[in-house]
């Protein structure tokens, strides 16, 4: 595969959002110009016969699935059954077609979520399955992790080439900064922005600041599924991240700090703050395809914040 994958028909599911978008630049970027973008607009990948129509318009020869529903703690505590059925079924249905169309490689994304509540730090993943997910996002959680299951028995079965990666927290340029939805980078950039215009003085943020999370630029993480395409082809899933850790309150400071918020950040701690900690070990990544992560966390919030600034002001 390496070295070919510019000759390679390629859909990308969840090609025209967040991480996708920037896949699709990466892919590019290494000469891939037979692409196609599987956008919901276009097809329900919910929906078998929207996946064989799509096979039927596009016969693809690689599928590299990032379409999800996707939001922040607020979102899964709402939704917890829509965010399981929407990412188990399209996964689930998706592998199904792939394996019957003979497709010759599927790139599968799960979610740190799906990591035990307790997990040993770093996350390592052979921790996978030593306990339960945290609660309020285990649904979409375990809704991801069964694509593994499923990916792994294909192999064993018919022999499908499915490969499974798990990245952690992501953000960048194009992330998701409705307040209803997002995580919680957009969603403080997004509230210290308001707080400067409106003349506020305080900014309020979800939780006690306690808790620790790793973020990756999403530049990064589509350099590593565009790598792991390219050169990996085992069945162990796979952590992507930065390998970098930073409590929720800190983080908090230094999004106020580059987006020049002087005023107080009031900690909201009847909120819940999910997982007590995040970080992936990410030897794994660079043994198996070379990634490691390149944009350190301020620079990339930087580049986030500009971009938030030139959208929004």
């Amino acid at each position: 595969m390496q070295g070919l994958l510019q000759k390679k028909k390629i859909i990308v599911t969840g090609g025209a959002g967040f991480l996708g978008s920037h896949l699709m630049e990466k892919l590019r970027e290494r000469g891939c110009s037979n692409l196609c973008v599987a956008d919901r607009t276009d097809y329900d990948l919910r929906d078998r016969c929207e996946i064989e129509r799509l096979f039927r318009d596009f016969p693809p020869e690689i599928v590299i699935h990032l379409a999800a529903s996707v939001g922040g703690i607020g979102a899964n505590q709402a939704s917890p059954g829509t965010l399981f059925y929407d990412n188990a079924t399209m996964g689930i249905e998706l592998i199904e077609q792939c394996r019957k169309a003979a497709v010759e490689k599927v790139v599968l994304l799960g979610t740190v979520c799906a990591y035990p509540k307790f997990c040993p730090v770093p996350f390592r993943e052979a921790d996978l399955w030593s306990g339960y997910p945290e609660e309020t996002n285990a649904p979409y959680g375990l809704a991801k992790k069964m694509l593994l299951v499923q990916a792994q028995a294909y192999r064993q079965q018919y022999g499908l080439n499915a490969i499974y990666l798990l990245p952690v927290n992501l953000y960048g340029p194009r992330d998701n900064c409705d307040l209803q939805k997002s995580h919680v980078i957009p969603a403080v950039i997004r509230k210290c922005f308001e707080a400067k215009a409106s003349g506020q003085a305080e900014v309020e943020i979800w939780g006690t600041g306690n808790p620790t999370r790793e973020f990756l630029y999403v530049k990064d993480a589509a350099e590593a599924i565009a790598l792991a395409t390219e050169k990996y082809n085992g069945a162990d899933p796979i952590n992507v991240g930065s390998g970098s850790e930073i409590s929720i309150r800190e983080l908090a400071k230094l999004i106020a700090r580059l987006t020049g918020f002087t005023g107080r950040l009031i900690w909201n701690s009847s909120r819940p703050d999910g997982q007590p900690r995040r970080r992936l070990d990410t030897e794994a990544a660079y043994r198996a395809f070379g990634f490691r992560a390149k944009t350190d966390l301020e620079t990339g919030l930087g580049e986030t914040i500009e971009w938030f600034r030139t959208k929004y002001a």
